[in-house]
């Protein structure tokens, strides 16, 4: 048996990371794909996982963890200075909106499925999240306008955390009126004794927390083991003191730390990568496993009517309420009504419920997870495939990409995002140097602050309109590694870096390898010490309009020195990378010249 579970397990590691490369790869959600390959291992199929069987009496406080940990993290990105910023829009999305589909969904659960009121409100309050995990994937495939990205990003991000409250409450009272008291006075006193209790200790661990980094009374190297295990203690802690308690701690402790001024916890939101990785890929698996399609199949035309009520009265109905009064127009308001794929907190939540009622002999909880599941892979799989075509069909996509990604925000990078800027293709700087982001603040320059390559960035980096991305980090690997993972989001055709300084002959053993990631950026002698030299002694980014007159070969004999940057087409709206001096045959009359040249005397 030991043996066995052993072997389960590393399975789950090893298809969990094969998941999530090919989510990667695809630009797909990693969850469809995690969620798929529990559901074939799984009970309803292969039969490969039996979680239940496998980890017996580990398997809830296994998930119930694990839930903690994803609760606590996506409460470190509710800030509340962000959401008085957001317009009225977002605001009534995750606000009164999000009350409308959870009414909405937990009608129609209850009539179509006859889920008893307190399951059907429950289920209700599992599927209002959406979630930057799986909406910024499918913003970057759709290149919607700046408008409705925006919109749509900021929902996902928001409605997270304030979604898995929502039910973490509902649940709280469902199991306050399940203990076998009658009496509303005492199910009521027991659902704010759990709301006190969990509110209470999540901020005075959230509190404790952010004393603890301002201080600096822990050494760096152990953050985060130490919020880990306090996340953890939290979670048992509350759950001790008052049952169910946990969730709504740890998201109360997230939301304290991510709201208290000077305190350092980027290095948490790191450390969330790997852990939530390892964690997603694991969890998912396992949960999918436990679902029993047969469930599904069971209610039939049900569950399709349940999924089409989601799909196309819900989510209208909430941005009908939401965009009351607002400058959007039909069009848009029909791509938001259509755009809104569930994710991993709906998933892990249910999981959890669904664990916790079946404990308690709740008829009908496990349905929770199936249906959850079947709003999940729904909403993505559909979204996914008609969502692209629907806007282009209301003209509420991009026709072409304007906008150049630049890793880096050294003083060369942000010239050259001055420089484009002007031209009228924005410029996005990235870096996890703050003196340097700063910098481009201040020059007016969008930024992101943070490393380019995480998956905090895949998750928050707005790329929408975005066509090209420019190596011109000071560090030579960063922008290889760059380059690796824009060059599927942009095509290896738009993914340029500089070439790296050659030191000595053994410099390649320490570098990245470069084979097919990328194209060098304006010549092979063209690296970035060179263009800091040059841009410190005076040389300049110039740009020159080719006419009859003075063409392409009359700026070489005028600036023979000068080194051509990139091409802008007659319309303005075409920006073409020079990788090689000499293969310079298209810049003819009407073109735009960039380059970068010598001013006088110096």
């Amino acid at each position: 048996m030991t043996e066995q579970l052993m072997l389960v397990i590393a399975l789950i590691g090893i298809l969990g990371s094969i998941a999530q490369w090919l989510a990667w790869w695809l630009k797909l959600p990693s969850i469809l794909l995690l969620l798929t390959i529990g559901i074939i291992l799984g009970q309803s199929f292969i039969g490969v996982i039996n979680p239940d069987q496998l980890f017996g009496n580990l398997l809830f406080p296994f998930v119930s963890l694990a839930v903690s940990v994803i609760l606590f993290e996506g409460a470190l990105t509710l800030k509340f200075h962000e959401i008085k910023g957001l317009e009225s829009v977002v605001r009534k999305m995750v606000t009164v909106g999000m009350l409308v589909t959870w009414l909405t969904v937990g009608i129609a659960s209850h009539y179509l499925l006859e889920l008893s009121w307190s399951l059907a409100l429950l289920f209700g309050s599992l599927v209002v999240v959406t979630g930057p995990t799986v909406i910024v994937p499918m913003l970057r495939t759709l290149k919607l306008n700046s408008k409705l990205a925006n919109v749509l990003r900021w929902e996902g991000i928001v409605i997270d955390p304030l979604g898995a409250l929502l039910a973490v409450l509902v649940f709280q009272f469902i199991m306050a009126s399940h203990q076998g008291n009658a009496e509303w006075v005492v199910v009521i006193k027991a659902f704010f004794w759990i709301l006190f209790i969990g509110s209470f200790f999540g901020a005075l661990a959230g509190a404790f927390l952010a004393l603890i980094l301002r201080r600096h009374w822990l050494p760096e190297y152990l953050h985060n083991v130490f919020v880990l295990t306090l996340v953890f203690a939290t979670f048992a802690t509350t759950n001790a003191l008052a049952h169910e308690s946990g969730l709504l701690a740890v998201t109360v402790m997230g939301m304290w730390l991510a709201n208290c001024k000077n305190t350092p916890i980027e290095d948490i939101l790191h450390f969330k990568e790997s852990l939530t990785i390892l964690l997603i890929s694991g969890l998912f698996i396992i949960l999918a496993a436990r679902a029993d399609l047969t469930q599904l199949l069971q209610l039939g035309g049900s569950a399709i009517a349940l999924f089409f009520v989601v799909q196309f009265v819900a989510r209208p109905l909430k941005i009908l309420v939401s965009t009351w009064g607002s400058d959007f127009n039909w069009k848009e308001k029909i791509a938001l009504s259509w755009i809104a794929p569930r994710g991993i907190i709906a998933a892990a939540i249910s999981a959890l419920f669904a664990l916790r009622l079946e404990q308690e002999g709740v008829q009908q909880a496990s349905l929770l997870v199936s249906l959850t599941f079947m709003i999940i892979i729904g909403t993505v799989v559909f979204q996914s495939v008609t969502a692209r075509v629907l806007t282009v069909k209301l003209g509420v996509a991009n026709p072409e990409s304007k906008g150049i990604f630049i890793i880096g925000s050294n003083p060369v990078a942000i010239q050259f995002a001055e420089a484009l800027n002007k031209q009228g293709f924005e410029a996005v700087v990235s870096d996890s140097h703050w003196r340097y982001i700063r910098e481009a603040r201040m020059k007016g320059i969008r930024t992101y602050y943070g490393n380019p390559v995480s998956e905090h960035a895949d998750h928050h980096l707005d790329l929408v309109g975005v066509g090209k991305m420019l190596g011109l980090s000071m560090n030579n690997d960063l922008n290889l590694l760059a380059a690796n993972r824009y060059k599927s989001e942009f095509g290896i055709a738009n993914t340029f870096i500089l070439n790296k300084e050659e030191k000595n002959k053994n410099s390649d053993k320490h570098s990245a390898s470069k084979q097919g990631k990328a194209l060098i950026l304006f010549d092979q002698g063209m690296t970035y010490q060179k263009l800091a030299s040059q841009l410190a002694n005076e040389w300049q980014i110039k740009t020159t309009n080719l006419t009859e007159n003075y063409l392409l070969k009359d700026l070489t004999n005028d600036q023979p020195e000068a080194v051509l940057l990139f091409g802008i087409n007659p319309s303005g709206k075409v920006l073409k990378v020079i990788t090689d001096q000499k293969q310079t045959d298209f810049l003819k009359e009407g073109w735009k010249v960039m380059s970068l040249t010598k001013t006088p005397n110096a």
